[in-house]
């Protein structure tokens, strides 16, 4: 039997059992749900980086909203946040990389 010991979607017990398989899951306290949605993400990170595709991406993304929602935050807010620091700070559009940054003052 192979173990996965993984967070997994909701509709995953599901799809397993219409493949006609057991699936052994259980529900996860608060704290130990925050520990998996981190480790979720840093999955998810690293399979981004290993194939760059979309799907991907998208699944970072439904795990960034997932911890938004566990630490009490909306899918809205995590926006409106990242909104308002592009509007302030910019984005990441223009591709600058920044080398290093001079002590001295401009005069």
């Amino acid at each position: 039997m192979p173990v996965h010991n993984k967070l997994v979607r909701d509709r995953i017990p599901e799809i397993i059992e219409k493949s006609g398989k057991i699936p052994h899951c259980h529900i996860l306290d608060e704290n130990r749900y925050l520990a998996e949605l981190d480790r979720k993400l840093n999955e998810e990170c690293a399979e981004y980086q290993s194939d760059k595709s979309i799907e991907e991406l998208a699944d970072m993304l439904e795990v960034m909203y997932a911890i938004a929602v566990a630490r009490g935050y909306s899918a809205e807010e995590l926006e409106k946040v990242r909104a308002e620091k592009a509007a302030e700070r910019g984005a990441f559009n223009d591709r600058i990389f920044l080398e290093s940054v001079d002590d001295q003052e401009v005069k």
